[in-house]
C-alpha cells in the first residue's frame, strides 16, 4: 500500500518591502512521505519569496516534483499554461535545471544543505548557458531553524527587507539572508 502524502495548511502575511508585494495567502501543502519539515519550509519559504502581487499573468502553486520528475516544487504557469518561473528546492541536477531552463521563462533555485558549495562547484560550469537561472543558497543552520517552526497548521508572518527575511510565528522567529550563487547579469 502506498503512503499518502501529509496535508499541512498556513496562513501566510507577506510584507515583502524588496518587491513591494503584501498580502495575505492561505496555501495547502502536500507534504510527501519522503520529504522533511525542512524541505517543506523551504518551498514554503520560495512560495513567499515569490509568490506575485497579483494574479493577472496566473498565478504560483505547489506542483509535484518528488511524484513527477517534470514537475517544479512550484512553479508559476500563465492562463496558456506556458510556464513563467520554475522553481526548484535542493540540489538539482544540471540536466534537470537546463530542461528547466528551456521550458520556462525564468528559473530559481533554493539549495539549503551544508553541501551546496560542493555541488554548485560541480555544476556550475555546466549551466553557462542557462542565462534565466538564479541559485541561491540557504544557510543551513538557518533552514534547520525554519524547520522548527513547521506544524500541521501555521500561521507565519513573513517580513523581506534588504535581502533579509524574517519568518516568525507568535512564539518563534527565524532570520534567513539568501546568498545568490549565480552571477548578476551585467
Amino acid at each position: 500500500m502506498a503512503l499518502k502524502a501529509t496535508i499541512y495548511k498556513a496562513q501566510l502575511q507577506i510584507a515583502d518591502m524588496d518587491r513591494n508585494v503584501y498580502a495575505d495567502h492561505t496555501v495547502v501543502i502536500a507534504r510527501h512521505p519522503s520529504e522533511a519539515d525542512e524541505r517543506m519550509m523551504i518551498r514554503l519559504l520560495a512560495f513567499a519569496l515569490n509568490v506575485t502581487a497579483d494574479d493577472h499573468t496566473g498565478k504560483l502553486e505547489f506542483a509535484k516534483d518528488l511524484w513527477d520528475v517534470d514537475e517544479a516544487a512550484l512553479w508559476h504557469k500563465d492562463y496558456t499554461d506556458a510556464i513563467q518561473h520554475w522553481i526548484d528546492v535542493g540540489q538539482p541536477d544540471d540536466k534537470r535545471l537546463m530542461r528547466a531552463a528551456g521550458r520556462a521563462e525564468r528559473v530559481t533555485v533554493l539549495s539549503f544543505a551544508s553541501s551546496t558549495p560542493v555541488w554548485w562547484k560541480a555544476i556550475e560550469t555546466k549551466l553557462t548557458r542557462a542565462s534565466n537561472l538564479v541559485v541561491w543558497q540557504i544557510d543551513a543552520a538557518q533552514s534547520q531553524a525554519l524547520a522548527k517552526l513547521a506544524a500541521r497548521t501555521m500561521q507565519l508572518q513573513v517580513t523581506v527587507q534588504d535581502g533579509t527575511v524574517w519568518m516568525s510565528t507568535t512564539t518563534d522567529s527565524v532570520e534567513i539572508t539568501p546568498h545568490r550563487l549565480t552571477p548578476r547579469p551585467d
